[in-house]
């Protein structure tokens, strides 16, 4: 992924998939009892965080597209858990990355996956016009 904006992208995927993940894993093992929806989404969102990481740093067409489709899947994820942690509290019993937007992360969940699609189809333009 070069330099630039690119490398803080694979920085904050890198990040991101480590925080989810062992927060994740720490609750469901520790906590699973407690709120358990909450926790096993934090794990899908370090899961789709580390197949993200994976193909922005492997690069290529295929890479770039299911980057894309991983990337939009995340961002609906942020939107419909952001929403349902408004609307409907109750349900969740703890927080999740997602929850109020990535509101815990400095919105960082909600401006990621939008950057990723970005930087990604620009990645695409890129290699067409070469």
């Amino acid at each position: 992924m070069g330099e630039g904006p690119g490398r803080l992208i694979v920085s904050l995927y890198g990040l991101f998939t480590v925080a989810a993940g062992s927060r994740s894993i720490y609750q469901l093992v520790a906590q699973y009892d407690r709120a358990p929806l909450a926790y096993l989404l934090s794990a899908v969102a370090a899961v789709v965080y580390a197949f993200i990481l994976v193909t922005l740093v492997r690069g290529g067409e295929s890479a770039r597209r299911i980057g894309i489709a991983c990337c939009a899947l995340e961002l609906a994820g942020v939107l419909v858990v952001g929403t349902l942690t408004i609307v409907t509290p109750s349900l969740f019993h703890d927080q999740t990355v997602w929850s109020y937007y990535g509101a815990d992360y400095l919105f960082i969940p909600l401006v990621l996956p939008i950057t990723g699609i970005l930087w990604l189809r620009r990645a695409g333009a890129a290699t067409t016009a070469a």
